[in-house]
């Protein structure tokens, strides 16, 4: 590997780690809140709490229309 290769590579390793990684809530809105979105969000809950929390919210955002 060359050098522009081995910079090129730890600098895009720096910028992905710095966009966060998903460690926030996901964001409340419609397609977070449809079937395919709370299919793919609920799995990535790390507790039964949090996981309520988001579905509630969606609740909420459904009364509201």
């Amino acid at each position: 590997m060359s050098f522009k290769h081995i910079v090129f590579i730890i600098a895009l390793s720096t910028a992905l780690t710095g966009c966060g990684g998903g460690d926030g809530a996901p964001e409340i809105n419609p397609t977070n809140c449809s079937g395919g979105g709370m299919q793919a969000i609920l799995p990535t809950f790390d507790n039964e709490a949090a996981r309520q929390a988001f579905i509630d919210k969606c609740q909420a955002l459904a009364e509201k229309k």
